[in-house]
């Protein structure tokens, strides 16, 4: 089975091409903005580097997040559409599921949010307890984080053991056989955005 794996939920843009699970290529840029530009010729430099092309895939992964707003929202948009034009299926991976991936359970993944807080969840033997927001004080035991979160002290910090879009795509190539939903982003905090200030028009019956 060969996997197309991307992730931009946070300040990059991540690509892998896996090949029955081992990993064929593999690039990370680190962008601040600029992923909507950047994403697609990255995605068709993987493949034409591997000699490959759009119809040799079997199966798309993509971070869904949580992450930035607008970078998961580009990923899972470049996803649905390039499920849908080559007829393959597009498997939606979580930012702390892929963290979290080829490590021994249990433990517990957490993702930097910003402004004291951070994106956790707690994975067992046989599952994983709901994603949540919290503040990174309040994390306690063994932590695999993916970025800057700084946990309380005392707190034994593990570095990821693959690169995020190696692990997407990865976890995406288990999932491929099973029926799966569309990607859909995983928001553990509102947008940023605020709502406009101006009334709104007054409609008016012809």
């Amino acid at each position: 089975m060969l996997v197309l794996a991307f992730d931009t939920s946070a300040a990059h843009c991540a690509a892998a091409l896996l090949r029955d699970g081992a990993v064929i290529a593999a690039r990370r840029e680190e962008m601040a903005k600029g992923q909507a530009e950047r994403l697609m010729p990255l995605l068709e430099e993987l493949l034409a580097g591997a000699g490959l092309g759009w119809r040799d895939l079997d199966a798309i992964g993509v971070g869904i997040g949580p992450g930035n707003f607008t970078g998961v929202r580009i990923s899972v948009a470049a996803a649905r559409g390039l499920a849908l034009a080559l007829r393959v299926p597009a498997i939606g991976v979580s930012t702390l599921e892929a963290l979290a991936e080829g490590t021994p359970r249990p433990l517990t993944v957490a993702e930097d949010a910003r402004r004291g807080e951070a994106y956790v969840q707690h994975f067992t033997e046989t599952g994983a307890d709901a994603p949540q927001l919290m503040p990174v004080d309040q994390i306690t035991g063994a932590l695999r984080t993916g970025s800057a979160a700084q946990p309380a002290p005392g707190v034994e910090v593990l570095p990821p053991a693959l690169p995020l879009a190696v692990a997407v795509g990865r976890i995406a190539a288990t999932k491929a056989g099973t029926p799966q939903p569309r990607p859909a982003p995983l928001y553990l905090r509102g947008a940023d955005a605020a709502p406009p200030s101006d009334p709104p028009p007054v409609l008016i019956d012809g």
